[in-house]
């Protein structure tokens, strides 16, 4: 088995990373503490190459595998997990598109976001639904050679900033079995009844956007329906093994983040005359918080590499790494913010800013309760 990363893995790594020491790193609290929009970032990863790193090259994007994906996303939250998210997830939904979309789907919606002229997201919670995907209630109607979408969408990550999303819609209320009427519909933000209101006040990951969606008589053509009709619920879970894998790997980068910022501060901070990684007690934390990030990161890599693979472990595999690596990352912030004593739990140092964006990896893409349902299932089938 070989750990190691290609010389050209190795390449993207280093200049992600230096992309994140000098756009990400300088400006990050002053995001966080603004709740707002990167957009100068935004553009400068753009630049990079980094928005939509999954989108095929010939639609523009850059045609990364998810071992790399998971790669950029670790180097992206070790530095801040606000910005981070907003690069990574400018491509939300893209998934769908490219799997299940027309070539005119494709034309239409991949270039734009590719080249940073456009952001998209991925509608599916709703107020009353989280864990229930199959409980989803926003409605689309055909009348034509259209769809009339009523509805609401909750916690949606770009939302007031998006400029089209994948919507997961019910469009056969009457259809037999739980899992059958639903299809995935793009909306664009410009027409007519749609509305997105910010959601301020979050807890962590203040930078990236995130709005309640409301549909009100929002009309769009039939020929925004990705694939086919009633297919929508089964598109959208074939890539849950892959997005909970790369949460996987943002708790990796938060771990990871928080670990050498402690490091640093305990060579540093010095108490009874000597720095406090002298003491015993912050040795064994030090060793710890690294020793619990590489084994996050280890799990994390396989789960990308059985998505790239599709390993017959991988739903279990995807599961276990975004269990573990969410742990971790609010374990070794936790411990972060101990390290650095008073200091830590004051904004003048990232490592508090990290303990509060750390907590969301274990929520969103399905909650830590519903990834260990899933191991459980998967072992007992």
């Amino acid at each position: 088995m070989d750990f190691g990363l290609t010389d050209e893995q190795q390449a993207i790594q280093e200049e992600v990373r230096r992309f994140a020491e000098n756009e990400i790193k300088p400006v990050a609290s002053e995001y966080d503490e603004a709740e707002e929009y990167p957009w100068e970032v935004m553009d400068k990863a753009a630049e990079a190459g980094l928005l939509g790193p999954g989108i095929p090259m010939e639609y523009g994007g850059a045609g990364y595998s998810p071992v790399e994906a998971a790669i950029i996303i670790e180097e992206l939250f070790a530095a801040d997990a606000g910005i981070g998210l907003s690069v990574s997830s400018a491509g939300f939904g893209a998934e769908s598109i490219i799997a299940f979309g027309t070539d005119d789907q494709k034309e239409r919606f991949l270039p734009p976001v590719a080249a940073g002229d456009a952001i998209m997201g991925s509608a599916i919670s709703e107020p009353d639904v989280g864990s229930d995907v199959s409980s989803v209630s926003t409605r689309a109607e055909k009348d034509g050679d259209e769809y009339v979408i009523n509805g609401n969408k909750m916690w949606i990550t770009n939302g007031s900033v998006g400029d089209f999303f994948v919507v997961l819609c019910q469009t056969d209320p009457e259809a037999s079995g739980r899992y059958n009427g639903f299809s995935q519909i793009v909306v664009e933000s410009d027409r007519d009844g749609f509305q997105a209101d910010k959601i301020t006040g979050k807890l962590g990951i203040r930078a990236s956007d995130t709005a309640e969606l409301i549909f009100d008589d929002v009309r769009v053509p039939e020929e925004n329906l990705i694939g086919t009709e009633g297919g929508g619920f089964l598109q959208l879970m074939q890539f849950f093994d892959e997005t909970r894998t790369m949460v996987a790997a943002q708790g990796v980068g938060i771990a990871r983040g928080a670990a050498e910022r402690a490091l640093e501060y305990a060579q540093e901070r010095e108490q009874f005359g000597r720095p406090i990684s002298d003491f015993q007690a912050i040795e064994h934390k030090l060793a710890e918080m690294h020793t619990q990030t590489e084994a996050a990161r280890t799990i994390t890599r396989k789960s990308a590499w059985s998505v790239e693979n599709r390993d017959e472990q991988l739903t279990a595999l995807a599961s276990m790494a975004k269990e573990f690596a969410s742990r971790i990352a609010v374990e070794v912030a936790d411990e972060a913010v101990q390290i650095h004593g008073g200091a830590g739990y004051v904004n003048d140092f990232d490592v508090e800013r990290f303990y509060r964006d750390a907590k969301i990896t274990q929520i969103y893409e399905g909650t830590t309760e519903i990834q260990k349902n899933i191991i459980a299932r998967e072992l007992l089938e």
